[in-house]
């Protein structure tokens, strides 16, 4: 686990162990592909992807790790979430189970949907 903050993603996937990276790189490249023109960042001292706002965020902590997707997504998919502690905007998937990145992905395509149609509509009230 690192102790200091993280300059950028990069950094803060390879402060992990090798099993707990290929996690968060499958994470990363997910909201990559959902999300092509998505800024990179570190807020809260974690891995954040910003489009038109925060998008999604995760965190490695030593026994799971965190999503972070809103808590609308998390209000959409409470079903299939049922079997995973979760709050308000965040889950968590523990590491000795395997991760749902086809939930991921759902998740994180939810949220790119939701954020384009907010600008949409933004756009549309201010002409």
């Amino acid at each position: 686990m690192q102790t200091e903050p993280s300059k950028d993603i990069d950094d803060y996937i390879a402060g992990f162990p090798q099993d707990v990276q290929a996690s968060l790189r499958i994470i990363r490249a997910i909201v990559r592909k959902a999300a092509p023109d998505v800024a990179e960042t570190i807020k809260y001292r974690m891995p954040t992807f910003v489009l038109h706002g925060n998008l999604v965020h995760f965190a490695a902590f030593p026994k799971h790790i965190g999503f972070y997707p809103t808590p609308s997504a998390i209000q959409a998919f409470s079903a299939e979430l049922k079997d995973y502690q979760s709050a308000k905007g965040s889950v968590q998937f523990p590491l000795d189970k395997p991760i749902p990145f086809a939930l991921v992905e759902r998740m994180v395509a939810f949220r790119v949907k939701e954020t384009r149609e907010r600008m949409k509509s933004r756009t549309r009230k201010r002409q």
